[in-house]
Formats: structure tokens, sequence, C-alpha cells
């Protein structure tokens, strides 16, 4: 089973393997490189070795875990190793790890050398359905996500959801946040599938795994560079991406995993949505419901409010100083480039949030 969208065609299970090998024995990469983190290399090589030939010629790059080591500094220790282990245009690099693996090393095999080959084996729920697939790489500049990167693609992607056997409880909900995003995004009937699921099983994720990538890979294909309809896919994402940047620079603060982050950046949104849009009330109050149900609700001071605000200035998606809102009229039916929400407006959602 895969979804061919040209560029970056993804596979699943077994079938990814017997392409892998294929390529691996036609493209014959001078050197292979994996690239895990030190969750991955304990819990994922093995099993992912075992399905590969010829694995004996791979040399391991191991990052330390973590949205925190998303920089530029890993990227230049990791340009380092590549050019010590010799190396060249014809090297290939495997990402075998969850969203920062696949962002990360995606970016450093397309900037080496001006660009060297990569394939994405997410192993996080959320580098499955979204970061690993769509060709966006990239590091944080400081606490601002993702603000270096290119758009490139991978060979392919590999989606094997066995791995998800080895996730944390938090990290399986992370990831569901960007599956819920794509529900919202497309249609309620997806959103009634997911979010009935009290109990997830990994045969009923197979299933929606697949209909959430393809959800994604359609958007890509048909706005690749993010002119338009690709910008449905940051749903959520305005606030959201500012609240983790905040939570992530401070401290003192508890960590929050992007998926939670975007888990409230989404309810913030549906109030704004229904604020600016007329986005009907009784669904407002449902998806919160539902959220909230699956994720633990945090405080927000108001000193918290005004600094996340301030950040959202830096998200990608802005231009002419405007902050750029994607905003739903129903469920399935976005509104991209809302540029005047009022800050009142962002407020009241935040109080929304906190009494829901």
């Amino acid at each position: 089973m895969s979804n061919m969208t040209g560029k970056g065609p993804v596979y699943y299970q077994e079938d990814g393997f017997l392409k892998i090998n294929a390529y691996l024995k036609e493209a014959k990469p001078s050197n292979v490189f994996i690239l895990v983190d030190n969750n991955t290399h304990r819990d994922c090589l093995s099993a992912f070795l075992q399905k590969i030939d010829a694995s004996e010629n791979f040399e391991i790059l191991e990052i330390e875990a973590g949205e925190i080591n998303k920089n530029l500094e890993t990227c230049t220790g990791l340009w380092n190793a590549l050019s010590e282990l010799d190396a060249d245009r014809k090297s290939l690099m495997i990402n075998l790890g969850g969203g920062v693996v696949t962002d990360l090393g995606g970016f450093v095999a397309s900037t080496f050398k001006r660009g060297i080959n990569y394939i994405n084996v997410p192993t996080s729920l959320l580098a499955m359905v979204d970061a690993s697939v769509g060709g966006k790489t990239g590091v944080d500049l400081g606490n601002l996500k993702n603000q270096i990167g290119v758009i490139n693609h991978a060979e392919m992607v590999i989606i094997e959801p066995a791995f998800l056997g080895t996730l944390p409880q938090n990290e399986m909900r992370s990831g569901l946040a960007e599956i819920l995003k794509h529900a919202l995004i497309s249609s309620e009937d997806y959103w009634n599938r997911v979010t009935n699921l009290s109990e997830l099983t990994l045969d009923d994720l197979d299933e929606i795994i697949k209909e959430s990538v393809e959800i994604k890979s359609k958007v890509v294909t048909e706005d690749p560079e993010e002119n338009g309809l690709r910008k449905t896919l940051n749903y959520g994402h305005t606030l959201g991406h500012a609240i983790e940047s905040y939570f992530l620079t401070h401290s003192e603060k508890i960590t929050l995993l992007h998926g939670e982050a975007i888990a409230i950046g989404m309810i913030l949104a549906t109030y704004i949505s229904k604020e600016l849009q007329e986005f009907p009330e009784t669904k407002l109050d449902e998806i919160t419901h539902k959220i909230l149900d699956i994720y633990d609700r945090v405080e927000f001071s108001e000193e918290d409010i005004q600094q996340i605000i301030d950040l959202m200035k830096y998200d990608k998606k802005n231009s002419h100083g405007n902050i750029n809102f994607v905003l739903l009229k129903d469920i399935g039916e976005t509104v991209i480039d809302c540029k005047v929400v009022p800050n009142e407006v962002i407020w009241n959602a935040f109080e929304f949030y906190r009494k829901a």
C-alpha cells in the first residue's frame, strides 16, 4: 500500500522494506548513514537493520533526543561527522526517528554538499502522520520553531506502525493531535471516527495513519510550496507553535510536547473561528470537550498570554507584518490567511480555554 505523491512516495510495512532494499540495490549509494537519537538507537535500530539487506556498510550517527537539540549546533556536529566519514554527493541518509530526527536529518541531508538523498523512517505517531511527509525540513533558531529549513522531498517515506509499540503514551497523544487536525480540516466523518476511539488499538491506528497521511499527501501534492491550500495544514499551529516555543524556553514551565501545544492551539483557533467565521458554537463545545478528554489542561497567567501573543509575530506563515491565521467555517471548511484577528479575541479565546 502506498501513497504515490510523485515526490517522496509513502510506503507501508513490508512493502516499504521491499522498496528500500530495491532502492539500495539500484541506487548503490557510496555510503549509507543512519541518523538516530538515543531512544531510537536503543528501541528501533536493530529491528530496522534486520529488515535491510547489506546493512554492514552502514554508519550510525546519533543525536540527543528532544526538541531542545533541534538546532544548528546539532547540524554542525552532523555535517562535521559526515565530512570526517568521507560522505560524498552519492551518499544516502536514512532518518530513523521521530519528528526531530526527520526534520533535522532531512535538513542536514538537503544542505550537505548542496544536497544528498535521504529516506525517512518515522518511529513516532507525530512523525508518521506529519513531520516525515511532505518534504518540509528544518531546525529551530533559539526558541523560534522551524525558522531555518528548506522544502526538499525524501526519496521515500517508510511507515511501520510496529515501531509505535515503543512509544510512551504522552508521545502517542502528541501524534494524535496532528490526526485530529487533519480531521478538522478535512471531514466531519473522519473527525467522528478518530475521536470515538476511546482505546486506540494498533489495528485501528493502521487505517487512521493511512488516511491521515493521505489527507496530508493530497494537500502537499496540490500545493507543494505552500502558496494556498497547504496553509490549511497549519490549523491550530499559529498559537500552538507560540505556546510550544514559550514553554520550551521557560525552564520553570512544564515542557509541552508539540501535539500537546497544538491541541491547545486548536481549541483557541476554533473559538476564534466561532467569533470571526461563525463556526457553530455546538461544534466548538464538542471539539473542546473531546480535546480536553485527551489532553491535560494547562494554566496560563496574563504574562504568559502576552508573551505568547508577542511570539506569534515570528511565525513563518506571516507576511507583511500580519499574523496569518487558518480558521474554520465548519469542520472540513477552512479559511486561510485570516490576517485581522483582534488581540481581544485572542485573549477571549484563552479565557474560553481556561473555563472550558
